[in-house]
């Protein structure tokens, strides 16, 4: 029985997402898309007070949609990011932070794969879980960008030189415009019924690869052979992960123990509210300790059945878990993107630590706020309907 529960586990056409939605980003990383999405936001963003610190975050927001991996975004964009911002005089713990930082919304925005995953264990509508991180990701960006700017102004940090030029946006936004493309593709598919999650993933991996090796030429056929055989290694290692934690779903479910939890909870208060920050508090400690993705899984099959019986509603509460669970991401003291921003910049991890703590507040806001507002989350799911 347990063997044919990981079988079975492994045999869902939605996972087939995964490896196209792996090369696709694999592809815009090494295809120096990174460079043209900085380009373009240096010249819209240039003039304001710390104004490399925002470009940062919204060159990542902007890659998030292209990636969908948090760790991936943090190095494209703090590779071209974080020189330039010391070569400019800010704090180098400051420019490692915001770089981190901004590779928290890789997962948040689709396509996300750890979304993907949420799906596959707990049965919900993936095309549904990727547009609730649409709204709520654009927000995160905002607030993110407003702390940048309140912390630049009160060190006085450098402002950039480039004079605005609408002519110089337009290129900017022409040479770019094809990379840009592609998110825009797999929203509008999914959003309008075109296809499915998967369906559209598979369009991403073909349109990455068509543009980056015939459009910009930026990769070669033995880089994409390479990207390849990296996307092949992730998937399995990804997919081994899937299929055993389905498995621990089914055993939970077996056991009860979803039922068992919930009652536990409501012995001590029946507010959903009260189970959301309780969720909120377990997610963040664990995310400091342990691997998001792997997080996600494990407590998916757990607290999503606890979740409905609260009332929450399903697609909701995915997102809410991912989204904390993102935050751990570069949350000290195991954070990932905390860990690929200190290898970049070479800086200490309790400086950087220290610098990422205000924009780890403004993600908790963030989560606050959908926990009051949950509309937020669920505006664009319930168009779909």
């Amino acid at each position: 029985l347990l063997t044919q529960r990981v079988f079975n586990g492994a045999n869902n056409f939605s996972f087939l997402a995964v490896p196209a939605f792996v090369v696709a980003g694999e592809v815009m990383s090494q295809g120096g898309i990174s460079k043209k999405l900085v380009d373009m936001a240096t010249i819209a963003l240039g003039r304001m007070k710390g104004s490399l610190g925002i470009i940062s975050v919204v060159a990542s927001t902007i890659f998030a949609a292209l990636s969908g991996s948090a760790t991936a975004t943090t190095a494209a964009i703090g590779g071209l990011m974080y020189p330039e911002m010391e070569k400019r005089g800010y704090p180098k713990d400051f420019a490692a932070a915001v770089q981190a930082i901004g590779g928290t919304l890789g997962p948040v925005i689709p396509p996300s794969l750890m979304m993907i995953f949420y799906g596959v264990a707990t049965g919900e509508s993936i095309t549904k879980l990727l547009m609730s991180g649409v709204v709520p990701g654009i927000l995160t960006c905002l607030l993110l960008c407003l702390m940048v700017y309140i912390i630049a102004k009160r060190r006085d940090m450098p402002t950039e030189s480039v004079a605005f030029s609408w002519r110089k946006l337009w290129d900017s936004v022409r040479d770019s415009f094809l990379a840009l493309l592609m998110p825009v593709i797999i929203l509008v598919t999914i959003y309008f019924g075109i296809c499915t999650a998967t369906e559209a993933a598979a369009i991403a991996a073909v349109y990455g690869i068509f543009v980056a090796l015939f459009v910009y030429r930026s990769i070669s056929l033995r880089q994409l052979w390479d990207i390849f055989k990296k996307s092949a290694v992730q998937t399995v290692v990804i997919s081994i992960m899937v299929t055993t934690a389905q498995l621990f779903g089914w055993i939970v479910t077996y056991y009860n123990v979803p039922t068992i939890l919930a009652e536990a909870i409501q012995s001590v208060s029946s507010s959903s509210l009260v189970f959301l920050f309780l969720t909120l508090v377990i997610l963040l400690i664990a995310g400091m300790f342990m691997e998001a993705l792997s997080v996600v899984i494990i407590v998916a099959p757990i607290l999503h059945p606890v979740a409905l019986l609260y009332g929450i509603d399903p697609i909701f509460f995915g997102f809410f878990v991912v989204f904390v669970m993102c935050i751990g991401i570069a949350s000290p003291p195991f954070g990932p993107c905390l860990f690929v921003s200190c290898s970049l910049s070479n800086r200490p991890l309790v400086g950087v630590a220290k610098e990422v703590l205000p924009f780890i507040l403004v993600e908790i806001l963030v989560a606050v706020i959908v926990i009051f507002l949950p509309e937020v989350v669920t505006f664009l799911p319930n168009l779909m309907e």
